[in-house]
């Protein structure tokens, strides 16, 4: 498959960096090695070494079953790997809970959003705030030591609800909203603690095609407009090759290809890991073709 003239070009960062498995990067946020797990004797991830670029946009593709979101799920604190060793902004995230991985500034979403459905909107986002002085036994009954405090996440949480436009469903409960509005209502929350890195978790799964435009611009943003680093696990490829900078693909656990979009997009071992190998490359644009006219895009 011929590279996409309209696919973004590489990052002066990732320039001169070789397209393949474990490469090291000029500045890596993430850094994995060794990392394993296993459920029943089926190896899930098995990651020998991984760098996530800080400031840029990694799509962490694969077919079902390759491992991403049991991938997301070791990396923020949501399970415990057999063996191996991450680190986050230089420091070892080993063994680190998932609540304080969110403080240390690495948030994720999830593929069912778990929005607080008997909860308004608003009161949503301002639980995502982390270090809240009135959630604590010692100062709740003293409202003098948080009344500040909270008046700067009610700040942020507007802020936000207008930014990804849920304002008008300010007061209404989360249950209410649509798909679509709960992964722009998730994606708002993550960024009530300030990250350095947001993990998404295929953000864009049952959303419309309108909706998915909106999200993608956002996800853009925190990249271009808030300097964040980010990683999305995504199946539309065509999603993948318009928004990442760099591409990393799984396949059984394991990392088979890295590289800019342009460079995955013609490498027989993703083709394979999607297609099979009696596959040739124009049946990967043949699927992307597919998917986007049966979502309506």
């Amino acid at each position: 498959m011929s590279p996409d003239p309209a696919l973004p070009t590489i990052p002066e960062g990732l320039r001169g960096v070789a397209h393949e498995p474990g490469v090291a990067k000029p500045d890596p946020i993430l850094v994995v090695d060794g990392l394993r797990r296993s459920f029943g004797g089926v190896t899930a991830v098995d990651v020998e070494h991984l760098e996530i670029p800080r400031g840029l946009i990694t799509g962490l593709i694969g077919p079902n079953g390759a491992g991403k979101t049991t991938l997301f799920n070791l990396l923020t604190g949501f399970d415990t790997p057999d063996e191996g060793d991450w680190t986050f902004d230089g420091t070892s995230a080993v063994g680190t809970s998932a609540y304080r991985v969110a403080r240390a500034g690495m948030v994720r979403t999830f593929q069912l959003t778990k929005a607080l459905s008997r909860m308004t909107v608003l009161e949503n986002l301002m639980l995502g705030a982390s270090g809240q002085h009135g959630e604590r036994m010692r100062t709740a009954l003293l409202p003098w030591r948080w009344r500040a405090q909270e008046q700067e996440v009610l700040e942020r949480a507007e802020e936000l609800l207008v930014r990804f436009r849920l304002d008008h469903m300010r007061d209404q409960y989360a249950g209410t909203l649509s798909g679509g509005q709960r992964k722009l209502l998730e994606m708002a929350r993550a960024l009530m603690v300030e990250p350095s890195l947001v993990m998404l978790d295929e953000p864009m799964a049952g959303v419309n095609p309108a909706l998915t435009q909106s999200l993608l611009g956002h996800v853009k943003d925190l990249r271009d407009v808030e300097g964040r680093s980010v990683v999305f696990v995504e199946h539309d490829m065509d999603v993948v090759f318009d928004i990442s900078d760099w591409v990393v693909c799984l396949a059984q656990g394991r990392v088979i290809a890295e590289g800019p979009p342009s460079a995955i997009g013609a490498d027989p071992a993703v083709v394979d890991a999607y297609l099979g190998a009696t596959h040739d490359h124009r049946a990967l644009r043949e699927e992307r073709r597919r998917r986007r006219e049966e979502s309506g895009a």
